[in-house]
């Protein structure tokens, strides 16, 4: 409790002497905002503008008129308020600076009068707790009156500093603009009174120290360089504590983790037009280090890529320049987000091109895998499955163990599509694309019972997708029903893949007689490797009418050659991808 009113009579004192005895001073100046007719209005005015910004105040002019003002400032403070505020537009555009002449009393806020107050002595409070209040601060390297001359030798860009790493302290919530009002000065108040200092609202050169170690203690250990990359081209603040030039792959300049810390940043550079930009746009998603989930943009000569997981942060930016792409990504672990982005900070702060760009030929890794880029690990699908085209528009029938928990589902690898149907008792999911695509050719569903013991064929991407192409898996009809007598199902005899499931099941004359089903992997009871099932043509089509899908209807024709099969089924075989 005895803290308490220490607190209270130094922050009385702060307001009264720090900020408000100058009100006698003929710098001391108020920004008027505007002045109204009414006082119901005039408060109502206040409210809205102290939901933005601090130091509103209110006063009478006389006459039935009141003034809404900020301050109090000193003259230079007030001309940057007034620049700031009206360029952002928080201040109408004829807000003006103005002296205390006319300001008769002052009705907000309540109970106070700036233009009255009379500076507190210390016989305001009594002795005994000025000397408990000695014992719990410490004791200040300036006078207030040193503090204040020294604050008055900073520029602009120091004070908006200031204020950034009040603001980083969680004191500090209005705009960055270098004037230091009442809320500026209230917020170092409660700073110092928190860190054990004399509560005056004018930080001593000491404290202002203080507060910038605190702001950088973050960063400790990060060994934040301005690296000159000239193989990049590229001049940008770098954390070398945890990072080191390590390997070169047209386009990036890598910058690998030197210790436990999951980091890495690529430079990137190189030469090119808007469609290098957009090709590179598409390639860095394909990355893993650039995860699913994050903002996307896309622009004529930029663009930005964050992705974010539960292990990664990234952060991608390009510009395209004379020709010349460069930019950066970051990646850094989830969950240390202040460190994350202080760094972040930096880098775009420092950023700064410089002659050159990463010549084409430049390599420092010899390793070849069909699944890097550059060196770098390419994204890869949780699951991979087939499917088939049913309409015009690229409606594609597959299995629903293809689309099960799915951040992302597409078609062909690069085409997003959305879920429209699960049908979880047949197995079956419907997907639409997000644009529509052209199929180079579409399912026809059997209409009729096809004949047991015939020959069928299914065609899938067998190992879901490295070959680039699907492939054919010869079989045979075993029965037009399920071990237990199931209408909808087909048995078969054939050997396909797991990433065959999903894909369409034919007849020699090219009709799809069914979908391909999921081999059961789970129970007790385990089904020898040839017994598959599909479910038939005509249980797809009771789904797709249900949808309103019309799909194509074959009577059944003369036997396709092999090699004509094949052909067919490709035109409508597409790769189904599950991604996290």
């Amino acid at each position: 409790m005895l803290r308490v009113f220490l607190s209270l009579s130094a922050t009385f004192f702060f307001l009264s002497t720090a900020a408000l005895a100058q009100s006698l001073n003929d710098d001391t100046v108020w920004v008027q905002l505007e002045a109204q007719p009414s006082l119901t209005v005039a408060e109502e005015r206040i409210r809205t503008y102290g939901n933005s910004m601090q130091d509103v105040n209110g006063f009478s002019l006389g006459g039935g008129w009141y003034a809404i003002a900020l301050g109090p400032y000193r003259r230079i403070d007030a001309e940057s308020v007034l620049q700031v505020y009206r360029s952002e537009g928080l201040i109408p555009i004829d807000s003006y600076i103005s002296n205390s002449t006319g300001y008769q009393s002052q009705f907000w806020p309540i109970g106070t009068n700036l233009l009255a107050i009379q500076p507190v002595t210390p016989t305001n409070v009594p002795s005994e707790e000025n000397s408990v209040a000695l014992l719990q601060t410490q004791p200040s390297d300036e006078t207030v009156r040193e503090a204040r001359a020294n604050e008055a030798k900073l520029s602009t860009a120091e004070r908006k500093q200031l204020q950034t790493w009040l603001k980083w302290a969680g004191y500090y919530e209005a705009a960055i603009d270098g004037a230091f009002g009442r809320g500026t000065r209230g917020s170092m108040a409660a700073w110092q009174y928190d860190n054990n200092f004399e509560e005056t609202g004018v930080l001593t050169t000491y404290q202002r120290q203080v507060l910038q170690d605190q702001f950088n203690a973050v960063l400790r250990g990060m060994n934040l360089q301005l690296v000159s990359d000239f193989d990049a081209g590229l001049e940008l603040q770098i954390p070398l504590g945890v990072v080191e030039k390590s390997t070169t792959e047209y386009p990036f300049v890598q910058y690998n983790a030197i210790g436990d810390l999951d980091a890495k940043i690529l430079l990137i550079s190189q030469s090119g037009d808007q469609n290098t930009l957009f090709g590179l746009y598409d390639i860095m998603q394909t990355l893993e280090i650039v995860p699913l989930q994050g903002e996307r943009t896309r622009k004529d000569r930029s663009f930005l890529l964050i992705g974010e997981d539960s292990e990664i942060v990234s952060h991608t930016e390009v510009v395209l320049e004379d020709g010349e792409i460069k930019g950066f990504t970051f990646v850094w672990p989830t969950g240390d987000e202040e460190r994350r982005s202080r760094i972040l900070a930096e880098m775009q702060s420092s950023l700064a091109r410089i002659d050159g760009v990463l010549d084409p030929a430049a390599s420092g890794n010899t390793t070849q895998k069909i699944d890097l880029v550059a060196g770098l690990e390419v994204r890869k699908p949780r699951m991979s499955r087939s499917g088939f085209f049913i309409d015009d528009v690229g409606r594609v029938v597959t299995t629903t163990q293809a689309v099960q928990g799915c951040t992302k589902v597409t078609i062909e690898g690069g085409y997003e599509a959305t879920v429209t149907v699960t049908n979880d008792a047949l197995g079956i999911a419907i997907l639409e694309p997000r644009s529509a695509l052209a199929p180079m050719r579409v399912a026809t569903l059997l209409s009729g019972t096809p004949r047991m013991k015939s020959e069928v064929a299914v065609s899938g991407y067998s190992y879901e997708g490295v070959l680039g192409a699907p492939t054919m898996t010869f079989g045979e009809l075993s029965d037009i029903k399920g071990l237990r007598g199931e209408e909808e199902l087909s048995r078969l005899r054939l050997t396909p893949q797991d990433g065959d499931a999903g894909g369409p099941v034919f007849d020699v004359s090219g009709s799809v007689i069914g979908m391909l089903l999921p081999q059961s992997k789970s129970g007790a009871q385990q089904l020898p490797d040839q017994v598959n099932f599909a479910v038939n043509a005509g249980a797809i089509r009771i789904i797709l009418e249900q949808e309103g899908v019309q799909a194509e209807i074959s009577q059944g024709a003369s036997a396709m050659a092999p090699e004509d099969l094949t052909r067919h089924a490709s035109g409508m075989t597409v790769l189904v991808s599950c991604w996290d």
